[in-house]
């Protein structure tokens, strides 16, 4: 009861305030339920999936009570499944899939050589692939990570920037550093990237090589080139997996043609490439990231509709006057 109900009765609050309309009291070791009979229900169920996670030994915080809410009410999936196994633990966070979008993800890294996640902002499309690649290390299912993305400016023009090269491509490289020391301890990073065991590099550094024995990430895949994207996909080597992530609503390239965008037209069907398509409903930041993406995504729907609109009577003119003219 003490780990159900978190410091403080946190996760306690958290169910509260997740079914206003029902009254909670906990006594001893029960948890009594009163209000309306549907709300009542509803809270049984949230309450039923938290002592099946915390059975599991699954350490539960306040985001974990609103996520399996959220799964329960969506589809009916089973928050204690889909929260299942942590992929990596350090420093007492726990890395684990949080929706159902993100499990199949998952599910799809452990079982395909090459995998794709496509979504958008606050998916976890690239936390959770350097999860499984600090996991792939650990377990020494890999002899390396090899941890890439493209040196492309979001919409602004940096510039030269001071320093050796090192320093002039590490601002593009920092979100890679970022995750990767959250996931492992600092100093022990900084011990793998002297051995080699860790590499972090601009994908220019990945051409002419064969990466054997090695988990290989890409990140921001939407801001590579056709060319690119089929360079860095034939460096696999044997024994190696790929994942490769991008948002392609967020293309970068002053011509926009983006290699993650053809390679989910050319690769689609080939055995052992599985591509996972994340949506707003898989957005685990703030709820407003979430709207802010299906508003985006609603908008670029009407533009597309009025262009077409526009095509369409500019066609139909055209028509007219060659008929006309003859």
């Amino acid at each position: 009861m003490v780990r159900l109900l978190g410091p403080g009765d946190r996760l306690l609050k958290m169910v509260e305030r997740e079914h206003p309309r029902v009254r909670v009291l906990v006594r001893s070791n029960e948890i009594h339920l009163s209000g309306e009979e549907h709300d009542v229900a509803r809270a049984e169920r949230l309450i039923t999936e938290l002592v099946d996670m915390t059975c599991k030994g699954i350490d539960l915080d306040p985001s974990a009570v609103g996520f399996s809410q959220e799964l329960l009410d969506s589809d009916g999936s089973r928050p204690s499944e889909v929260l299942g196994e942590a992929i990596v633990a350090s420093r007492g966070k726990v890395v684990r899939p949080k929706t159902q979008g993100q499990k199949a993800y998952v599910e799809a890294i452990d079982e395909h050589t090459i995998v794709f996640g496509i979504g958008p902002a606050g998916t976890g499309k690239t936390y959770l692939a350097m999860a499984k690649a600090v996991q792939a290390l650990q377990r020494k299912e890999v002899s390396r990570l090899i941890l890439t993305r493209p040196a492309v400016e979001a919409g602004e023009r940096l510039g030269f920037l001071p320093g050796s090269l090192t320093d002039k491509i590490d601002p593009y490289l920092r979100p890679l550093y970022d995750a990767l020391n959250e996931m492992m301890d600092p100093e022990l990073v900084v011990k793998l990237m002297a051995t080699g065991a860790i590499e972090v590099a601009p994908l220019a550094y990945m051409r002419g090589r064969t990466l054997n024995d090695s988990f290989v990430f890409l990140d921001e895949a939407q801001n590579t080139t056709p060319e690119q994207m089929k360079m860095f996909l034939t460096r696999l080597g044997f024994g190696s997996r790929m994942v490769v992530t991008g948002d392609i609503t967020q293309v970068d390239l002053p011509t926009g043609a983006s290699g993650l965008k053809l390679a989910s037209k050319i690769l689609d069907r080939v055995d052992d490439i599985s591509f996972a398509n994340l949506t707003s409903d898989d957005v685990v930041r703030h709820t407003l990231v979430g709207k802010i993406v299906d508003a985006y995504t609603a908008y670029d729907a009407r533009q597309q509709a009025a262009r077409h609109r526009q095509q369409k009577r500019s066609t139909a003119s055209t028509t007219k006057q060659e008929t006309s003219s003859s």
